[in-house]
């Protein structure tokens, strides 16, 4: 978050959504999957800066561990290289910087340039000198139920959980028939549950948590930028790379090379974080094409049941695409001898959205 969860921006004079501050219109919003971003400029010169507001009635995919992601970037100013800075106007009241330029999305499919790969390269390294003890923003998650610090299969069994019970048995009734005619059974999170206790133990460092295209930003200089950190957890440092390379979708050449880059960077600062790495990584890269599907189901399903968005059957099509795709993917992890094809993903959503329609009151 960009504001402070001790305080409410909006009653910072000015600072309101639509509304001019100090002569300037504020931009946004800017949606997310959590938040909305409002960018203004401070009334005593060309700085910017944004603040975030939380989206109500929200479906939460993701942990979160530290409180204010404004204090967590505090204690990262001087260790972490090229993130936002955070100006305090009170104790309060928190503002991020907002980086000028362009997201790795808007231009970039592929790998990236060798600048852009160093300064990567930089980032992991940062990220694994940074453990548990040396990070005192406040966490939300009670210490008693934190795993031992090194225990990299207690730390996926943990995400493995939320994700069972928060995402898919906590939607169940809604999503239930709509999961089961997609192939995706009660059981498809026990195979690398199992896997999960077999992995290496490495060292927990701080994990950025979300490091994909639209969270980095290039500025005018070609610098790489690293934004968003409200994701951001203690945890096994291999998890940042697993994340990375299924949200970049490197082709297979790109993501061999990412990840030795992963693991020169990791051996230069802290060589035991790189430990069992190689025979590690699918196992929690499968866990994250898994968490995908789950993700990406429901989201479709919502997506489908905004009316503002246009009529649902035009867009069953793009949906049906998406989620055959996150389904390709996990195709091994989730155990299908087959795919449905288009049209059956298609036929699957439309007779759970005419079971919505029916059932509604």
């Amino acid at each position: 978050m960009t504001v402070d969860t001790t305080a409410d921006v909006r009653g910072y004079p000015g600072v309101r959504p639509g509304t001019p501050y100090d002569g300037t219109a504020i931009e946004g919003p800017y949606r997310g999957h959590y938040r909305e971003t409002y960018v203004f400029a401070l009334p005593d010169g060309p700085l910017r800066c944004k603040v975030h507001e939380p989206r109500s009635e929200l479906f939460r995919f993701d942990r979160t561990c530290f409180v204010s992601e404004d204090r967590l970037l505090l204690e990262l100013r001087g260790r972490v290289s090229r993130i936002p800075e955070v100006i305090v106007l009170d104790e309060h009241v928190l503002l991020q910087r907002f980086i000028e330029g362009r997201t790795l999305g808007s231009g970039l499919t592929g790998a990236l340039s060798p600048r852009h790969s160093g300064q990567l390269g930089r980032l992991f390294g940062e990220l694994v000198a940074l453990d548990a003890g040396s990070i005192g923003a406040r966490r939300l998650c009670d210490p008693a139920g934190h795993p031992a610090d090194g225990d990299s299969g207690a730390f996926l069994d943990g995400l493995i959980t939320f994700t069972e019970q928060q995402v898919y048995r906590r939607h169940h009734d809604r999503f239930g028939s709509l999961f089961r005619e997609l192939g995706v059974g009660e059981g498809a999170l026990e195979g690398v549950r199992s896997r999960a206790r077999r992995l290496t133990g490495r060292p927990f460092t701080l994990i950025h948590g979300d490091l994909h295209r639209l969270n980095f930003i290039v500025d005018a200089a070609d610098d790489l930028w690293t934004i968003d950190w409200e994701l951001s957890m203690i945890g096994d440092p291999l998890y940042d790379l697993a994340t990375h390379l299924h949200l970049m979708r490197y082709p297979a050449g790109t993501a061999v090379r990412t990840a030795r880059l992963w693991a020169s960077a990791v051996e230069g600062v802290r060589p035991e974080c790189a430990k069992g790495w190689r025979d590690d990584l699918e196992t929690l890269l499968a866990y994250k094409r898994l968490q995908s599907v789950y993700t990406d189901v429901i989201r479709g399903a919502i997506a489908l049941e905004q009316p503002d968005a246009g009529p649902a059957q035009l867009r069953l099509p793009v949906t049906a695409h998406r989620v055959r795709e996150v389904l390709a993917r996990a195709r091994v992890p989730l155990g299908l001898d087959a795919l449905p094809s288009p049209r059956e993903v298609m036929a699957a959503y439309d007779r759970w959205l005419r079971g919505v329609t029916v059932s509604a009151p």
